[in-house]
């Protein structure tokens, strides 16, 4: 193949993140184009079944849009000619069905409701596929949150030791946050419309074809592909794309979540977390790279950038837009096809991931107990004072940071607390006695279905 070779398909040479994974395969153009010939057969059907078309045209349209060989590369070299793939489809698919039942291709249609009703088969055909993969994680996390419901580690808030907590819990906030996504797509699934408006959404040749009853065939239509029935067209009330890209992008930054708590706690340093099966480094023999999780990251970060661009084509003027339209295809694509490798990655990550709960156990002690610096004050105040305890606990902590001995060994040597009736320091420096209702807070999270 040399430069000026036309490439058929993007095969992802440098998108490892949705290389391979379903929803690539699902996006492609190969796909779009079957579900351009889906819309147009679609059509021809629902017509048919109201007595506008001739049973005979749509069994020719149908057979012609699954058999014939149609060049992918040529519809999209001739479709600069007139902006879009659907005008020169038309002619090669009309020439496919033949002279007696050719007139009858696309009738009455114009080309973005072809095109937006094939997006939204394409955009269906992924979620479905993502919807398995979020389904899959959230039963990976699940596991991992019942098995580690009590596994203490420590909590963390503006990248400094904070609090206790486990890492049942956080799985168990993965989750939260996949179902979240998983509720938001399944939505946006079952909501995704047909588009069928005609030149201007009127529907106007339609009646002039002899359809008495447009909604009527509105509906056949959405019945044909399997989509939602619109109560108007949508040309410019691009609501369908919108709400597809908050959900999307919503899901990627759900998925970034767990993403970057596996990138942080799989440092070297910190170690409590790897993935199952590390990637290579091509210059380092040793290291074994949290590759998956790398992969949805970035897609987290791409995600909200494209989603911004079809926001910015709501604005889209006139019945029909020259550009804002225009704009939405190729981002939204991506967005399909980001989300669907995050989704496949992420549940690859989450059943495999490592948890090292020895390093968490160890790591609690970093700070020589002033992780449960919060719980001594709150018990130690209604005892010595809230003053007092103030001036004990601040006093102890920069020695336990200087000398580096353990909060509980300085509290020890203090007169105030050595003979304290009802005080136990051994106990109230424990980390693993002070995760407050992490455990409860895991139980309830893993009742949701």
């Amino acid at each position: 193949m040399t430069p000026a070779d036309p490439v058929v398909d993007d095969t992802g040479l440098l998108a490892p993140g949705r290389a391979g994974s379903p929803a690539s395969t699902a996006t492609s153009d190969t796909a779009y184009l079957r579900a351009l010939l889906d819309a147009e057969a679609a059509l021809t059907r629902a017509q048919a079944s109201l007595g506008l078309a001739p049973a005979g045209a749509a069994t020719a349209v149908t057979l012609a849009a699954g058999d014939a060989d149609f060049d992918i590369t040529s519809i999209a070299l001739r479709a600069r000619s007139g902006g879009n793939p659907v005008i020169p489809l038309v002619a090669d698919l009309t020439a496919a069905v033949g002279a007696e039942f050719g007139p009858y291709v696309h009738r009455g249609a114009t080309s973005q409701d072809i095109l937006d009703s094939a997006t939204m088969l394409v955009a269906a055909r992924t979620l479905d596929l993502v919807l398995n993969d979020l389904e899959r994680t959230g039963r990976h996390l699940a596991r991992l949150a019942a098995e580690h419901r009590d596994t203490v580690m420590p909590g963390r808030t503006l990248t400094q030791h904070a609090v206790p907590t486990t890492f049942g819990l956080k799985a168990a906030g993965w989750r939260s946050l996949v179902l979240d996504a998983r509720d938001r797509l399944h939505a946006v699934l079952t909501s995704l419309p047909a588009q069928l408006g005609g030149a201007a959404g009127t529907l106007a040749a339609f009646t002039a074809f002899g359809a008495d009853d447009t909604r009527a065939l509105t509906a056949a239509y959405a019945r044909e592909l399997g989509l939602a029935e619109p109560v108007l067209p949508w040309h410019t009330l691009r609501t369908p794309i919108a709400d597809l890209a908050g959900a999307l992008a919503f899901t990627a930054g759900a998925l970034g979540k767990t993403a970057v708590d596996v990138l942080t706690l799989s440092r070297t340093e910190i170690a409590e977390l790897a993935e199952g099966s590390g990637g290579g480094s091509s210059a380092m023999p040793h290291k074994a790279n949290p590759v998956r999780a790398t992969l949805v990251a970035a897609a987290a970060r791409r995600a909200p950038l494209l989603a911004a661009t079809l926001y910015g084509a709501l604005p889209a003027e006139d019945e029909r837009p020259a550009g804002a339209w225009h704009a939405e295809w190729e981002p939204l694509r991506d967005l399909l096809r980001l989300v669907g490798g995050a989704a496949r990655d992420t549940a690859e990550l989450t059943a495999d991931l490592r948890v090292n709960a020895d390093a968490m156990r160890e790591h609690l002690g970093l700070t020589h107990g002033l992780v449960v610096s919060e719980r001594l004050a709150a018990e130690l105040a209604p005892v010595l004072g809230r003053a007092r305890a103030k001036e004990l606990l601040t006093r102890a902590a920069e020695r336990a940071v200087g000398e580096r001995r353990p909060l509980a060994d300085l509290l020890g040597e203090e007169p105030g607390l050595k003979d304290l009736p009802g005080v136990d320091l051994a106990e109230l420096t424990d980390p693993t006695h002070y995760t407050g209702s992490a455990g409860v807070l895991t139980d309830r999270a893993l009742e949701r279905p």
